[in-house]
């Protein structure tokens, strides 16, 4: 079953900590209907010294965030959006706003 978020889509957060933002979808984790986003839900990981070039210390990672807290972005809405699927003339299907039609 399609869960809709896939990798590279432009999604808006609906509850939490990080309400209201957007971001891309980095990673989809499909059994457990969650999704890692760019800039959402960061938290801060020891990291050993791997390199001389490359420092340890605390860094920022962005952790998972379950998918039912997330909806599609919509540029020509300019918010998140609940999505339909319309079936062209080819028989292939796209991802349409319900709210403008447009495709996302």
């Amino acid at each position: 079953m399609s869960l809709g978020i896939r990798k590279g889509d432009k999604v808006y957060v609906l509850t939490g900590k990080d309400k209201g933002k957007t971001g891309k979808v980095l990673r989809v984790l499909t059994s457990k209907n969650r999704a890692i986003v760019e800039g959402i839900n960061l938290v801060k990981k020891h990291v050993r010294r791997r390199s001389e070039s490359e420092p340890g210390g605390i860094k920022d990672i962005p952790a998972s965030i379950h998918i039912s807290n997330l909806n599609l972005f919509c540029a020509h809405c300019n918010r998140g959006v609940r999505w339909g699927i319309k079936i062209l003339e080819d028989k292939s299907k796209i991802r349409i706003c319900k709210k403008c039609g447009n495709s996302l």
